[in-house]
């Protein structure tokens, strides 16, 4: 089953979430290479007083990265979103996607993210003005509604296939589960059965036989794996694998993981310089060695967690590497 977004037919049923603080320009590069259809940037705001601060300038740097470029814009407003959206095809957007699922605080407090979905009449000014606003395919995020009695996601997808929206994916937990208990998959299923775009299932994808659970349950037209990924980039593999040949892929060597992760650190240490890269690599060897080897990954990260210098932790975690 091929999905398509305007122009734009993806090459398997498996996308990355967009994740802020994870799904940045050096790991999107890890998980196409392991086989992503799709890889959204971190939810970025594009308002002129932000396009100056570090933060944006990583985040809506997309050289080199091949298309589609999806880029996740966020915001409260209909001409907010709208503004945002054509300030993304300056930064090289193919697709734009909208977050309508993020749960956390600070965004839900802005009335942003997953909070949109307690007004259906503002969700359809945003969708129809971002889509009106440019000329590429427009996406969307959402969950499963505002809260248990309030699952109101096939309404809000109805809505947004009559804005023209190309491509829905679906988190299956309300705004107010955060990302605590089960993701279920009905809701899913109904939002499938009420519109003839893309239907992405999201939530809990833990494993390739999950994946193709979740597909056979909602008829979905693929999978998004999020939280799976961290410190794992090679679920995507196995996922892509399986859905493609109904079988598990064989194992890939322990090597050739030690080289993808050295490979990943040294990106972040050069995209983000030597200060920052270091920091921001310490969640991802922290992912990468308890993934690999939960006790000595945990004491191991004792050890360096604290260290400061690029090259001594890069150092470190190559010996740490080398004793698996």
């Amino acid at each position: 089953m091929s999905i398509q977004i305007g122009d734009y037919q993806l090459k398997s049923q498996v996308l990355l979430a967009p994740m802020a603080g994870t799904s940045d320009k050096p790991f999107r590069s890890i998980c196409r290479a392991q086989g992503a259809a799709l890889t959204t940037s971190e939810m970025v705001v594009i308002q002129h007083h932000l396009l100056n601060t570090n933060k944006s300038k990583h985040r809506l740097d997309f050289t080199g990265e091949p298309a589609p470029i999806s880029i996740q814009i966020a915001g409260s407003e209909a001409d907010e979103l709208a503004h945002s959206a054509q300030q993304a095809l300056t930064f090289g957007a193919d697709i734009i996607d909208i977050n309508m699922g993020c749960p956390a605080k600070k965004v839900c407090n802005k009335a942003a993210g997953s909070a949109l979905m307690q007004g259906e009449d503002l969700v359809k000014d945003i969708l129809n003005s971002v889509v009106n606003a440019v000329d590429i395919p427009v996406t969307l995020k959402m969950r499963t509604g505002w809260n248990i009695t309030n699952k109101n996601a096939p309404t809000i997808a109805k809505i947004a296939q009559d804005a023209g929206i190309k491509m829905l994916s679906v988190h299956g937990r309300t705004r107010e589960d955060k990302y605590s208990g089960m993701a279920e998959y009905d809701t899913i299923n109904t939002v499938k059965s009420q519109v003839s775009i893309p239907v992405i299932a999201n939530g809990d994808i833990t494993s390739a036989e999950k994946a193709k659970q979740v597909l056979d349950y909602t008829s979905a037209d693929g999978v998004m794996v999020g939280r799976a990924t961290q410190g794992n980039p090679w679920i995507i593999h196995e996922i892509d694998y399986f859905l493609k040949n109904g079988k598990n892929a064989p194992q890939i060597p322990l090597e050739v993981k030690k080289q993808t992760i050295l490979d990943h650190i040294a990106q972040i240490h050069v995209f983000y310089g030597e200060k920052l890269g270091t920091q921001l690599s310490r969640k991802h060897i922290f992912w990468y060695a308890t993934h690999l080897d939960k006790q000595s990954g945990q004491s191991f990260w004792k050890k360096v967690n604290k260290i400061t210098d690029h090259k001594l932790q890069y150092q470190l975690l190559e010996e740490f590497l080398q004793s698996l």
